[in-house]
């Protein structure tokens, strides 16, 4: 059994250290800074082994020199992006696995929020960890992709099973609550969730991760194919990415 920590960073960061216990060995997804992981690997007892990066943008990758040079890990990234990543050891590509211990990780197309990202689904811990593509109750700006591709990445994230947890990069919950809710006002899931995204963060707790079950049920940005959305939109009979597209707009102005 993994184990999996949450290690916040910058002002809303999420970065995370996982764990085999059956060998040791220790990765992390992204690296905000080092320090906080530094801290946190000594805080467990732990030596980081690899570096994982779902994409190249600056506060996913600004802590990897340090933490290199720190720790000798080595670092794995996507072949597309690699022009963009720090020093890669070892290039993998969307489609592909890649072994951790006894564990298979997928490497799943990403793209959207940036060309060439990419997620860590690991089946027999049922974790994804999706960068800044489908993020607790929202998904990454559409940066340098288009809508069209980012609802595909939603699609092929969605149809992960529903107990997996989403290991997403940022706490930005709250704001993606209020959000949701000009959308489905009436989505009692959604109400529930919102109250206790705020309970939490009084609590100084992380609202990260979230179950893929839950964001199904509440997150607008993995919905735009529902009747329901598409009538509280006045967009009956639109596709559904335009849907998807109107409401990442939507999203962008809120």
């Amino acid at each position: 059994m993994l184990e999996i920590v949450t290690v916040a960073a910058l002002s809303d960061n999420y970065d995370f250290l996982v764990h085999d216990p059956a060998t040791g060995r220790t990765a992390v997804v992204d690296v905000a800074e080092a320090e906080p992981i530094l801290d946190a690997l000594d805080y467990h007892g732990w030596t980081l082994n690899e570096i994982w990066l779902t994409h190249h943008h600056w506060d996913h990758v600004d802590g990897v020199a340090d933490l290199v040079k720190e720790t000798g890990a080595t670092v794995l990234g996507a072949k597309p992006d690699q022009h963009r990543l720090p020093p890669l050891s070892t290039v993998v590509e969307a489609g592909g696995t890649f072994t951790f211990g006894a564990h298979t990780v997928e490497v799943i197309a990403a793209d959207g929020h940036t060309i060439g990202h990419v997620a860590f689904y690991i089946p027999d811990a049922k974790a994804l960890f999706s960068g800044d593509s489908l993020m607790a109750l929202g998904c990454g700006r559409l940066l340098e992709g288009t809508p069209a591709q980012m609802w595909e990445t939603m699609l092929r994230l969605k149809a992960l099973p529903p107990e997996t947890l989403v290991y997403s990069g940022h706490e930005y919950t709250a704001g993606n609550a209020k959000f949701a809710l000009t959308i489905e006002t009436n989505n009692s899931a959604l109400q529930e969730r919102a109250q206790a995204i705020e309970a939490a963060l009084v609590a100084g707790q992380f609202t990260v991760p979230s179950s893929l079950a839950l964001e199904i049920a509440t997150n607008p940005f993995l919905r735009a194919d529902l009747d329901g959305v598409k009538d509280a939109l006045g967009m009956n009979g639109s596709s559904n990415v335009d849907v998807f597209t109107q409401i990442r707009a939507r999203k962008d102005k809120f």
